[in-house]
């Protein structure tokens, strides 16, 4: 059974370790680090660093509520996998499409539930967020191609641009992003929401 904890408790919980990972890298980025007889950029090493932060705040997180959402443990997974591929390969790029996969895996899995004519959102969320059928379907839609938007999007940033400006992108730029496309849809579908005292 969920237990229910302080907000801003949470959020600091959820929002803490990537803007650490920001934080961190910032001030590694350019170093280098030797372990054994391998150089490791900046990057890397702040990569290592973050997969720790990441899973001891997810730990605190379902000591205090005792439960974690599959898309936060399926998001751990992916940082421990590509974090790993990171290190072993000593390659940036495994880490960097990390966040290709995570959107391209959302959109595929939210894209076969609506060839099987359902919005696993709607199973996922309609106790938070009580919305007709017809409404869930049209936000699964908006938000299966917001998901490859981003995928796109993230493919393109991390293969054109600096480790700088796709640290930076990731860490805010694709957060807000979808934070307020969330927002809009939710304005936008009101007719879709079933008030209390319509049930």
């Amino acid at each position: 059974m969920e237990k229910q904890i302080n907000p801003t408790v949470k959020m600091v919980l959820e929002l803490g370790p990537p803007i650490l990972f920001f934080i961190i890298y910032m001030r590694l980025r350019d170093q280098s680090f030797t372990f054994g007889t391998v150089e490791y950029s900046g990057f890397i090493v702040s990569t290592l660093i973050f997969v720790p932060i990441l899973l001891t705040a997810m730990a605190i997180l379902w000591w205090l509520t005792g439960k974690l959402s599959r898309m936060q443990i399926f998001t751990a997974i992916m940082v421990i996998f590509f974090g790993g591929l990171t290190a072993w390969f000593n390659n940036e790029a495994f880490f960097k499409m990390k966040t290709t996969l995570v959107y391209g895996v959302f959109a595929g899995i939210l894209g076969i539930g609506l060839l099987q004519g359902k919005s696993y959102l709607q199973f996922v969320l309609s106790e938070a967020l009580p919305m007709k059928d017809e409404g869930w379907m049209i936000f699964t839609k908006r938000l299966t191609l917001a998901f490859v938007v981003l995928a796109v999007a993230n493919e393109i940033i991390w293969r054109t641009m600096s480790t700088d400006l796709w640290v930076k992108i990731e860490t805010f730029g694709f957060p807000l992003a979808t934070l307020a496309f969330l927002w809009w849809q939710i304005m936008a579908l009101q007719d879709y929401i079933e008030m209390d005292d319509q049930k």
